[in-house]
């Protein structure tokens, strides 16, 4: 993991411009402590600070092609890279180095923009094509890693964090008040505006050109959702995509497989590698696959807060006492939390707006003494249903639909009008949020209804310039249209876990990229291969929630 920036211009550089690229790519020296690179032309600055991770003696960046035509400056891993470069070998292309990166420099040269499908891993990179003057930013298709950019008169800059756009003397700070109707209900912003003016997200799944002063940007992947017509699923079945389960393998046998083959591909390194575990069942079975793959014990590292300590922790020491793993721990208190804050928001570029944050850092802090890179269960929840409020939606839906079709609107308007007077406080307390009070949409019984700051509470607690801007459009506008955007043969639960990868969960791994690289640790999330979550996307419903059970496929799957 590394952080990159640079800028690029369809006009000539003037003398200041290497100066101002050297100020972006420092700004972010503890995301790369072990190198610094700068390549520089007429048109174009690529700058790059590398943590160390593979191919520790060539891998230096900015890296180019044979003929120093084309250039890159890289974030993430490539984990299928060996595969690739045997390929890209046997049409011709000759290597200078042992690292991923360089497979991407060839494999653009072989097959253009379209490169990118052929990538399995996380990334983030910039390439630059200086015949034809064409930047290509590409993030990777969850949005493990970050990517930021803008457009400053004739420049376009971009920069794995806010801080280092803000380094450049080109780009002013100013707020974005136009989301905070959004950041106050959901806690962040899930499209490809930020909260500073004019700087943009790349979001998951996009490529970005910039040729000749204009910027296109398209989708190069999606999360696959709903199921294909006349595919039906009686254990011994697969999803779409072509990962169908092969003659004999179950469902769960498949997942397992897949799972597996994606841990096994995060162990690439050449430095030591250890484990995040929380002792719910994501670390856990992650651990559980690493220890069996690696010939050493395996490293975990667990966090707690002190007045929590014994029961935050007690599944995480039986977890790693029944793998024979290497446990480290910390605990830390309030002063920890509040006294690492101001930095953890210089961090953080926005608000930090999860408490969890803070502990993270810690814990990431506490594996940068032991290793380099760590697994993490990030993802799960998302992919497969593994949060509370799946079973409450669903049901919430279901039953409001039968309450729609019984009841007559003005004695439902009445019913909820009254319901705080006609119960009990505690029941009325979550009537309130049911059914019975809230309108059968999306925006409503979905997002406001989990919002951190609920919109009815904004409009009382706004100054009046921004009081009106707490509608639901402005709160709720992009998550209602990721949730809109599945086919027709999506189910609620589809809708409900697509939302939430392109919006809460791509938050999640923006926080942890950051807190991770504030120690400069490499983090990697074997729920989020891109295999994996194309088949757990394409599963049917009861597989993810039954009942009240959730991730009910990944439980059956390490049940042994």
């Amino acid at each position: 993991m590394c952080g990159i920036a640079g800028f690029v211009s369809p006009y000539r550089l003037d003398d200041g411009a290497t100066a101002r690229g050297v100020a972006m790519r420092d700004i972010i020296m503890h995301r790369g402590p072990d190198d610094a690179g700068l390549h520089r032309d007429s048109h174009a600055v690529l700058a790059h600070r590398r943590l160390s991770i593979v191919d520790l003696s060539s891998g230096h960046q900015p890296l180019a092609n044979e003929d120093g035509t084309i250039w890159i400056v890289f974030n993430g891993e490539i984990y299928n890279h060996a595969e690739i470069r045997h390929d890209l070998e046997a049409r011709g292309h000759r290597y200078k180095t042992r690292s991923d990166t360089e497979t991407i420099v060839h494999a653009y040269e072989e097959w253009g923009d379209e490169c990118i499908h052929r990538f399995r891993g996380m990334f983030a990179f910039a390439l630059w094509d200086a015949p034809k003057q064409r930047l290509l930013l590409v993030r990777d298709r969850l949005g493990i890693k970050p990517l930021y950019w803008t457009r400053v008169g004739d420049l376009l800059l971009f920069g794995s964090e806010i801080k280092a756009l803000l380094a450049s003397g080109r780009v002013e700070a100013q707020p974005n008040t136009a989301v905070i109707p959004e950041v106050l209900s959901t806690r962040y912003v899930s499209g490809s505006e930020t909260m500073f003016r004019g700087i943009n997200k790349l979001l998951p799944g996009h490529l970005l050109v910039f040729e000749r002063g204009k910027t296109r940007i398209r989708q190069y992947w999606d999360v696959p959702v709903g199921r294909p017509e006349g595919l039906h699923y009686d254990g011994h079945g697969g999803s779409r995509a072509g990962l169908q389960a092969r003659p004999g393998e179950s469902v769960v046998e498949r997942f397992r497989s897949l799972l597996e083959e994606s841990v096994r591909l995060r162990l690439m390194s050449d430095v030591p590698l250890g484990m995040f575990l929380s002792g719910g069942i994501d670390s856990s079975a992650v651990a559980a696959l690493m220890a069996r793959m690696i010939d050493r014990p395996l490293q975990t590292f667990s966090v707690a807060f002190r007045e929590r300590a014994f029961n935050e922790l007690e599944y995480s020491r039986d977890v790693a006492r029944a793998i024979g793993a290497d446990a480290h721990e910390i605990v830390i208190d309030d002063r920890d939390f509040f006294g690492a804050l101001p930095k953890l928001v210089w961090h953080e570029d926005e608000p930090i707006a999860h408490p969890s944050s803070v502990p993270l850092y810690f814990v990431s802090a506490l594996a940068r003494r032991q290793v380099t890179v760590v697994l993490t269960g990030e993802g799960s929840d998302e992919l497969l249903a593994g949060y509370g409020k799946y079973p409450r939606v669903t049901w919430n839906w279901r039953a409001g639909t039968v309450y729609e079709r019984m009841m007559p609107r003005t004695v439902r308007r009445s019913i909820a009008h009254n319901l705080t007077s006609l119960l009990p406080a505690r029941a009325a307390r979550y009537a309130t949020r049911s059914f019975l009070a809230m309108d059968r949409t999306p925006a409503s019984m979905c997002f406001d209804n989990f919002a951190a700051i609920r919109l009815a509470d904004q409009r009382r607690l706004l100054a009046p310039a921004l009081r009106l801007m707490a509608t639901a459009g402005r709160a709720y506008g992009p998550s209602v249209a990721y949730f809109d955007r599945p086919n027709g043969s999506s189910t609620l639960l589809d809708r409900l876990l697509y939302a939430d990868i392109k919006t809460y969960l791509v938050e999640l791994l923006m926080k942890q990229d950051q807190m991770s690289m504030a120690t400069s640790i490499e983090s990697r999330v074997p729920f989020l291969d891109h295999k994996l979550v194309e088949f757990g996307a394409g599963l049917p419903d009861d597989w993810k929630l039954s009942g009240w059970t959730t991730k009910r496929i990944l439980r059956e799957a390490m049940s042994d």
